[in-house]
């Protein structure tokens, strides 16, 4: 599998790991609190990125887009 889309995947299934949304789909987490970690600073790795993209997706109004790959 193409290595973007394995990341698209993972991203969709990727719950929070931590915090108030702890459990919660990456892309379920409401935006005020996805903007509010950017303007504090993603986590570093695998996880940032991941909450960077989510950001990028709301940003954009195309979170349907980790919905439907979700498994």
């Amino acid at each position: 599998m193409i290595p973007d889309k394995q990341f698209l995947i993972d991203t969709a299934n990727m719950r929070m790991p931590y915090g108030k949304y702890k459990g919660t789909y990456l892309i379920d987490i409401p935006e005020y609190y996805i903007v509010w970690y950017r303007n504090k600073g993603f986590p570093k790795g695998k996880l940032g990125t991941m909450m960077g993209l989510v950001y990028e997706l709301k940003l954009n109004g195309l979170e349907d887009i980790l919905r439907k790959l979700r498994n």
